[in-house]
């Protein structure tokens, strides 16, 4: 790439909470001191797309990207779930992809949950075997969905749908659906078959993601490299080149605005090692003009080259919820 054309990197980082407790590698300590800190409402991911009308309607995206059709209508999705009973609840353990559901499996899942769902009045179908989608009238007044990211290992009933006001006609609608679908899936023959070759049963669905169409999606990046589907609908929605994420940064020519979806890194060390180090190293040597960090929690870092002379900074030490610099 010419020296005259300006280049930046944005990395999506987990929240911090998941790198909590983990000593910050000195190098890192001091950009992160240095750089300008900011907050921000929403995911990391949010950031890198402007959505039109305002919100984030995952289904709507990612049945466009899947199935072409999603104009016209609002969208849910139903993906199959693995839940595990406790003696005090249950837990969401694996959903959607981690489960490993062929065409065959989720199309013979699905025969006895269709009913169910044409009783109430919506359409289920999985164009994938990963994903599969409710579709509702538009304008369809529904309960607070949580995503199944956000829930994943926590307690199940604290993520039941709901409203503002939990015991609302609506809640109580889609938590009595929710209910009808794992009496069938537990029953299904279909998990028997996969107990016995060791695979998490498909005993519930989760919903989440509702949303229509949206009329405009655009980013501020030009590629972005993920591993993620959520982003590789939203991207090529907005006409982003996407493509895989690679295991480290190669400081290889990039487009002008790059983005990398690192936010399933959990150590600190090898997010350090593989990814900011390098793009540190460019940045101090001008290779790269501006870098931005976004945590999943909430909380970005801008960082220049420039911002080496706020020496007065002490390091970050550790990401934690009150992650500001000491002033030494």
């Amino acid at each position: 790439m010419s020296p005259s054309v300006r280049t930046s990197l944005t990395l999506l980082l987990p929240g911090r909470d998941r790198l909590a407790g983990q000593r910050v590698p000195p190098d890192l300590g001091r950009w992160l001191a240095r750089g300008d800190r900011s907050e921000f409402k929403g995911s990391a991911l949010e950031q890198l797309f402007d959505v039109l009308p305002r919100g984030w309607p995952v289904a709507a995206v990612t049945r466009e990207r899947d199935a072409g059709d999603a104009a016209g209508a609002c969208w849910l999705r139903a993906d199959p779930a693995h839940v595990r009973a406790e003696i005090n609840g249950a837990r969401l353990l694996a959903h959607g992809r981690a489960l490993g559901l062929t065409r065959e499996q989720a199309d013979a899942l699905l025969v006895p949950l269709r009913p169910l769902f044409g009783d109430a009045g919506y359409a289920l179908d999985a164009p994938h075997p990963h994903r599969w989608y409710v579709r509702l009238p538009s304008g369809s007044k529904l309960p607070r969905f949580t995503s199944p990211d956000e829930a994943l290992g926590a307690d199940f009933f604290d993520h039941l749908p709901a409203d503002a006001t939990p015991a609302s006609a609506e809640g109580r609608r889609w938590r009595a659906l929710l209910s009808e679908c794992q009496v069938v899936l537990h029953n299904h023959p279909m998990n028997a078959q996969r107990a016995a070759q060791g695979l998490p049963s498909v005993n519930s669905v989760w919903f989440w993601g509702t949303g229509a169409k949206p009329d405009r999606v655009a980013s501020a990046v030009d590629a972005l490299a993920t591993d993620d589907e959520v982003a590789h609908a939203f991207a090529a929605a907005a006409s982003v080149r996407c493509e895989a994420l690679p295991e480290r940064w190669t400081a290889v020519p990039e487009p002008a605005k790059s983005a990398f979806d690192l936010r399933h890194v959990r150590g600190i060390e090898a997010l350090h090692e593989r990814w900011l180090a390098p793009i540190g190293q460019a940045l101090e040597a001008r290779r790269v003009d501006g870098v931005r960090l976004l945590f999943d929690d909430g909380v970005e870092y801008r960082l220049s080259a420039a911002q080496r002379w706020r020496i007065w900074r002490g390091p970050v030490v550790e990401l934690a919820a009150a992650d500001t610099p000491r002033d030494e």
